[in-house]
């Protein structure tokens, strides 16, 4: 049975001084599995946050309650082996299938009355953002933000609007600079795409730490917000 859990917490940012509800719900992913998640506000253009692969849902909650307050309605995922989150029938043993988690959100966004749904993906959600995106019939995903993503096979498959971040410093375990990926990911990608390249070495999710934290969480807004 559904368990129905409300924090309440001071928002950040605009409108700070405000209460800000996060809602725990789960849903149905298309391979069988079930997610588990946080949602916030009650806006019509919904966004989805798929964490990285160090992070679980709650560390997108400072961000969660911004962009809530900022009139979008909000939901955190924590992919399948997170908390209590789990895939379906795994007949690939190759694919973990966190494209799945990411559509059941979108899916179930739409199903509870979003007109519009966005995702913003770091590190490996990202990844399964950018899968998600390909795998769903056109329109379902309208902007998608990919923040340091792990690259996909096909980015020329890309569709809506796309924003590409990544630090300039920020290196794979071997040294090399993701900016190299990702700029073959962005040019590869149709337009409109955009790609915002910050300052620092932090990886994805941890720029929100940094003195470009700021910065970040404004393009973030501006993209969404953009008509």
């Amino acid at each position: 049975m559904r368990r129905l859990r409300v924090l309440l917490a001071i928002a950040l940012g605009a409108g700070a001084g405000q209460l800000a509800a996060q809602v725990e719900v789960s849903f149905p992913t298309p391979d069988g599995g079930v997610v588990y998640a946080d949602l916030y506000g009650r806006g019509e253009h919904a966004v989805v946050l798929a964490h990285g692969g160090r992070f679980t849902r709650g560390s997108w909650a400072p961000q969660a309650r911004v962009l809530a307050d900022s009139g979008f309605r909000v939901l955190a995922i924590d992919f399948r082996g997170r908390g209590r989150s789990r895939g379906g029938p795994v007949t690939d043993s190759s694919d973990m299938g966190e494209r799945f988690d990411v559509m059941g959100a979108v899916q179930y966004l739409h199903l509870a009355g979003a007109a519009r749904v966005s995702v913003v993906g770091a590190s490996f959600g990202g990844g399964a953002a950018a899968e998600a995106a390909i795998a769903l019939s056109a329109g379902e995903i309208e902007r998608l933000v990919l923040l340091a993503h792990t690259p996909v096979a096909h980015p020329e498959r890309l569709p809506g609007r796309k924003l590409f971040i990544v630090a300039r410093g920020d290196t794979t375990a071997s040294g090399v600079p993701r900016l190299v990926a990702i700029r073959r990911q962005y040019e590869a990608a149709p337009p409109p795409r955009e790609l915002l390249v910050l300052e620092g070495t932090a990886h994805a999710q941890f720029l929100f730490d940094t003195p470009e934290g700021p910065r970040l969480l404004r393009e973030i807004l501006r993209f969404l917000r953009a008509p």
